[in-house]
């Protein structure tokens, strides 16, 4: 007999980023979930803001850079212009963008919880079971089971 549960991972806050900050001794900087736009002749540059834990100073990390207006999907583009919080997280979370920014994510800061709908004694307490667990996250946060 098998059974499969599924434990749902909601996180709390997004990671910080490691990276020296060059106006104090910290090395941690949080998600501000704001974008920063610029058009410069018909290209657009797209950053999300980062701030110092420590004294506030920001860090940017790039997510379009000399893009076409039109090659960028227009819900996309609004998300950006109304500093869209789902969006912010969601490149917030990517290592991907992180490591083309040649920075770190620091995923152990990042405060979550497991939402299941059967406790860990009850899990235990099954005999002659095969368990298979299913887990849900909507980002990526590098968990080792």
């Amino acid at each position: 007999m098998e059974t499969t549960f599924t434990w749902e991972i909601k996180v709390k806050n997004t990671p910080l980023l490691i990276k020296k900050c060059s106006h104090c001794e910290s090395d941690r900087f949080y998600c501000s979930d704001k974008f920063r736009m610029n058009a410069q002749k018909k290209n657009i540059d797209v950053w999300l803001i980062y701030r110092c834990v420590k004294c506030d100073n920001t860090c940017n990390m790039t997510l379009l850079s000399r893009t076409k207006p039109d090659l960028i999907d227009k819900k996309l583009f609004h998300s950006f212009s109304m500093n869209d919080r789902e969006v912010a997280w969601q490149y917030a979370f990517s290592a991907g963008m992180a490591s083309k920014n040649k920075l770190q994510i620091d995923y152990d800061s990042v405060e979550y919880e497991v939402i299941s709908n059967i406790s860990f004694e009850d899990i235990m307490n099954m005999n002659n079971v095969i368990i298979s667990i299913r887990i849900e996250c909507d980002f990526e946060l590098n968990l080792k089971l």
